[in-house]
């Protein structure tokens, strides 16, 4: 009998859970290291189960037999099939386990389970839509460093090319490419050596410096208002009809707001809620389906 649910969101940066009943009372929240497919397997079950005993722990419940507990789970690297498959294969026991990728799961958290559509701006930036006909669609999401257009990563990536230009004379200097040398290096050669160990996280950081500049410096604020129009081509291609509501998300979601064409802005909906809230959603959907079978 299946007493607890758990609702996973995982990606390359970390896990967070939330652990309900099946009636949909919330019970705790827990979190943990990356669970993102592209770790490997074991790693991300690993960090699911250290998340879900977090949340039990907060809910002041021991942890139960695993065939108690249904998982529904949203996690990033789902499109490869392989891996996918891989990872509900390695189920250590759980009653039943929904498996779908993080944007989905952000969409039916955000609207509900009902149609729409989110764009999520993190690290990296993806888009996904849940039509009226209940089909789906993704846009975006290609990753860094050919995709993922206004995300953290995409930005950092811009304000480094922008100090590379003002070190060659290219390009004049300013307070906002003195702050982003100090964190890149202030020449070609300290440059370069941070370039050869830059990762898409250490990019997206330096996005902070950006929007920190952008009120009163011209190139911050032309990086982020060509990341608002290439969030404008992805709600274009979400929804060529402009009819659905679409939800921002993630850590850069408030921050780029005020960048974005204002005929989107004008049909931004809060988020009632995550990818975790999503994600059980998700497990419910599949508990009902198979209760309708037997």
């Amino acid at each position: 009998m299946i007493e607890y649910l758990i609702g996973v969101d995982g990606g390359g940066t970390g896990t967070r859970v939330r652990l309900a009943l099946p009636d949909g009372t919330l019970l705790g929240e827990g979190s943990s290291g990356p669970s993102a497919l592209l770790h490997g397997i074991p790693n991300a079950w690993n960090a699911v189960e250290q998340a879900a005993a977090a949340a039990f722990a907060a809910a002041g419940i021991g942890i139960p037999e695993r065939e108690r507990i249904a998982i529904g789970l949203g996690l990033a690297g789902v499109h490869n099939r392989q891996w996918a498959a891989d990872f509900i294969g390695a189920n250590p026991g759980y009653a039943a386990v929904a498996l779908e990728s993080d944007a989905y799961t952000t969409v039916l958290g955000a609207h509900d389970g009902r149609p729409g559509a989110i764009i999520a701006l993190g690290t990296g930036s993806v888009g996904e839509v849940l039509c009226e006909d209940g089909s789906r669609r993704e846009v975006g999401g290609w990753g860094f460093p050919s995709g993922d257009e206004a995300g953290g990563a995409w930005i950092g990536m811009r304000a480094v090319n922008h100090i590379q230009q003002v070190i060659d004379g290219r390009a004049a200097g300013s307070r906002f490419a003195d702050a982003v040398m100090a964190a890149c290096g202030d020449g070609r050669d300290p440059v370069q050596a941070w370039l050869a160990s830059a990762t898409q996280t250490r990019y997206a950081q330096l996005a902070r410096i950006v929007l920190e500049h952008a009120a009163d410096n011209d190139t911050a604020r032309e990086i982020l208002i060509e990341a608002g129009r290439q969030v404008g081509l992805m709600a274009g291609a979400l929804d060529t009809g402009g009819k659905l509501p679409i939800a921002l998300c993630g850590g850069l979601a408030e921050a780029m707001r005020g960048f974005l064409p204002g005929d989107l802005l004008a049909r931004i909906v809060p988020a009632n809620g995550d990818s975790a809230a999503g994600a059980l959603q998700l497990i419910r959907r599949q508990l009902a389906v198979s209760t309708a079978k037997e």
